[in-house]
C-alpha cells in the first residue's frame, strides 16, 4: 500500500513538472490588451488595460465608468459636485482607491486568482477580473 501511494506521488509530481502547475503565471504575447467589463445595476462598467513585455504582465490600468460616461474619480460620490453624504462618498472613494489597487495586486502577483477582493469595492473587484479576463484572451 505504501509503495502503490509512493508511486502516485511520483507520478503526480512528474505531470505537474511537465505540465508546469505550481503557480507559475503564464507566458502571454507582447503588448498592450484591453477589455471591458459588462455593466452593473446602475450602468456603470470598468475598462482594464494590460501591457505585457517579455511575456510577462509589467502595467495594468483599471478605470470604471459612470452610467454617463463620466469617471469614477474624486469627483465620484458628490452631488452637484459637492458632498452631501459624507457616509456615501467615504464608500464611492474606497471604490475608486480600490481600482487602483486592484491593478497593482494584478501586476505583483501575475495572477487574477491572486487578486484580493478589497470589503466595500467587490462589484469593482468583479468588473475588474471580468474586464482583465477579457483583455487576457486576446493576449
Amino acid at each position: 500500500m505504501k509503495a502503490r501511494i509512493f508511486w502516485l506521488a511520483a507520478l503526480w509530481t512528474f505531470f505537474c513538472v511537465l505540465s508546469g502547475c505550481g503557480g507559475s503565471a503564464p507566458a502571454y504575447e507582447d503588448g498592450v490588451f484591453s477589455g471591458r467589463s459588462g455593466a452593473d445595476d446602475t450602468g456603470a462598467y470598468g475598462e482594464v488595460t494590460v501591457t505585457v513585455t517579455d511575456g510577462v504582465i509589467t502595467d495594468c490600468r483599471f478605470v470604471t465608468w459612470q452610467e454617463d460616461g463620466s469617471p469614477k474619480d474624486e469627483e465620484y460620490g458628490k452631488v452637484n459636485g459637492a458632498i452631501s453624504n459624507q457616509a456615501y462618498y467615504n464608500s464611492a472613494q474606497l471604490a475608486v482607491r480600490a481600482m487602483e489597487r486592484y491593478a497593482e495586486q494584478f501586476v505583483e502577483v501575475k495572477t487574477l486568482d491572486e487578486v484580493d477582493a478589497i470589503t466595500g469595492a467587490t462589484i469593482s473587484h468583479d468588473q475588474f477580473i471580468e474586464a482583465a479576463e477579457e483583455a487576457l484572451a486576446g493576449a
